[in-house]
């Protein structure tokens, strides 16, 4: 399976995303792919914000090789699943799925937590929230995992 995390800017919220789903994916030696994408240009190329790359470190996972990458219309053919952080991003997602054959794809990640509440992932960027983010994101990614396996 391919997944993809998405979020605004790709160097805080689906960075933790990415490496937590890729730490699951190692320890369960899971046939998957994962890699994470940003509904902006802003950041391109650019590492994980410093606090996501120290957070994730504290968990023993290391993000520090991602880059920043601007999710595509392409990135909706390649990926089984795409999971996004909040309404901004499934809306900037689905805004180019013209063709509406790839919407099935495109999740809530905390849907899978708070089922259906459709929850935003808060953006640890301004707040610095970047502990409680991370807790979100493997709730949600372990309850993924659970379903799949």
């Amino acid at each position: 399976m391919k997944v993809l995390m998405v979020c605004l800017g790709n160097i805080c919220r689906s960075p933790i995303a990415h490496g937590i789903m890729q730490s699951r994916i190692d320890t369960h030696n899971l046939d998957w792919e994962v890699d994470s994408a940003g509904t902006s240009s802003w950041h391109i190329g650019e590492q994980p914000d410093h606090r996501s790359i120290d957070i994730a470190h504290r968990n023993g996972i290391d993000i520090s090789g991602q880059r920043a990458r601007q999710f595509t219309a392409s990135d909706l053919e390649y990926y089984d699943i795409i999971y996004v952080m909040d309404s901004s991003n499934y809306q900037n997602v689905r805004l180019l799925d013209r063709t509406n054959s790839h919407t099935h794809k495109i999740k809530l990640i905390l849907n899978y937590v708070y089922l259906e509440e459709n929850r935003a992932v808060p953006d640890p960027y301004y707040d610095n929230n970047f502990q409680q983010v991370y807790q979100m994101l493997e709730q949600a990614v372990d309850k993924i995992i659970e379903e799949y396996i």
